[in-house]
């Protein structure tokens, strides 16, 4: 009840917790009906049935974690395409390779090969 200094002004009493954000969902016009119809059969709004969803339901999170292998794999690559890059960048500029960057260019195609082959294998 009102104390005798009070007055009551009318209106919706306030309430403790006000929900003050919104949330915009992108959805398709097939999950707007499938949400609409499930909040409608358990009688909640569709933003009651939203907050229950969201506190009472258990989704498993996924891991994008790579094999070992394909990380490894990925790292190989790397590197033999930064020393391709670099004798490439040579060769465009029109100045001739020395004996040792032909020795290294016949060990990086001869790397390529064995990870090209290593890949069909794990791949099989």
């Amino acid at each position: 009840m009102n104390t005798p200094n009070e007055k009551n002004k009318g209106g919706r009493p306030k309430k403790p917790v006000k929900r003050s954000y919104r949330l915009r969902v992108a959805c398709t016009a097939l999950e707007l009906q499938i949400i609409e119809t499930k909040a409608k059969q358990v009688q909640l709004t569709i933003s009651e049935f939203l907050r229950e969803a969201a506190f009472n339901s258990h989704i498993d999170t996924r891991q994008k974690t790579l094999p070992k292998e394909v990380l490894d794999f990925t790292g190989q690559l790397n590197h033999l395409a930064a020393n391709v890059n670099s004798l490439a960048y040579k060769n465009n500029a029109a100045q001739a390779f020395n004996a040792f960057e032909r020795t290294e260019l016949r060990q990086l195609a001869a790397q390529l090969k064995e990870l090209a082959e290593a890949i069909k294998n794990s791949l099989k």
